[in-house]
């Protein structure tokens, strides 16, 4: 792996801090405005949410979760649904402010997984559940270009104060963030400066043979240089690796034939609009015209019903 790629891209478990298997934030060396933070619980554990100035939102990767956070002295218990996996569509989210502190508490039998969006903000908007029913489904592209985007943290659907949260399955043997685009540069009703983590999920699809390796799992990932600055990532990705993108084009991001590909994607930036405003890069951009009069993918929408992947990874 080149040095640029050690830099900014990161195997599961080598950004682990206590009980977290995943953390980035502004300690992190060339980072500012975003973070991520995900755990592993076994039923009845928890794990805290410390110290304000940051908003954060709370999103299920699999299994129930109960939320306690205080704010102004006051507690709330929030109960997250969640989800049996990231493959069984959107779950119910919980933003909180930056005034408030909380603790997160497993409540479904055997392994769950959490996921915290973060970036740090004096700004204070109301803490906020979203329940299932509310997120914004969005089914993006067609063809071999076809994947699902999960919208709860644009800023149609979250008053948030920075960041812009969303989530993205992409169906076996698919392409997303395709064509490669970039968000480093503010250009007024065109680009927004936006640094981007990826969290990363990939598991076998519907029908795979019974012992078919989850943690073998795999998909693929670029990430390439802009005028901006130097990066390059081409790297085989599994569950729970970390990409980050301070600036340059990134994509594609390739789901593997036999392996159904999820990631999470968090943004935030210096300017002053929470906007997502992309530029395709010129060579490729394209590619976008040769979508019309194709299909969208029949596997989609990823729904909890048709689900295939009921098992905790």
């Amino acid at each position: 792996m080149t040095e640029q790629a050690e830099r900014w891209f990161h195997r599961r478990g080598e950004l682990a801090e206590g009980d977290w298997e995943s953390v980035v934030d502004e300690r992190t060396p060339g980072w500012e405005h975003t973070g991520v933070r995900v755990a592993r619980l076994n039923e009845g554990e928890g794990i805290a949410l410390e110290g304000t100035g940051l908003e954060r939102l709370i999103v299920p990767l699999a299994g129930s979760f109960t939320v306690t956070h205080t704010e102004n002295e006051e507690e709330t218990t929030t109960e997250l649904a969640g989800r049996s996996s990231v493959f069984s569509g959107p779950t119910d989210v919980l933003y909180l402010s930056s005034d408030a502190t909380a603790m997160v508490t497993a409540t479904s039998s055997g392994e769950s997984r959490f996921l915290v969006a973060t970036s740090p903000t004096g700004i204070v908007r109301p803490t906020a559940y979203m329940p299932v029913e509310d997120v914004p489904v969005e089914l993006r592209g067609a063809g071999a270009s076809s994947r699902q985007v999960h919208n709860f943290g644009r800023k149609e659907a979250l008053d948030a104060a920075r960041f812009i949260v969303v989530e993205v399955i992409t169906p076996a043997e698919n392409w997303s963030s395709y064509p490669p685009h970039k968000h480093d540069e503010h250009i007024v009703g065109h680009e927004s400066e936006l640094e981007e983590i990826y969290y990363f999920e990939v598991a076998p699809t519907k029908g795979a043979p019974e012992g078919v390796s989850e943690e073998q799992a795999f998909g693929m990932f670029s990430t390439y240089s802009s005028p901006a600055g130097e990066i390059e990532i081409d790297s085989q990705v599994k569950t729970g690796d970390v990409a980050l993108v301070p600036y340059g084009y990134h994509g594609p991001a390739v789901a593997a034939p036999g392996y159904d590909m999820y990631y999470l994607n968090v943004m935030a930036g210096p300017d002053p609009e929470r906007s997502w405003l992309i530029s395709d890069d010129p060579a490729h951009g394209w590619v976008r015209e040769t979508w019309e009069g194709q299909e969208l993918d029949s596997r989609l929408p990823f729904t909890a019903e048709q689900s295939a992947h009921q098992r905790h990874h």
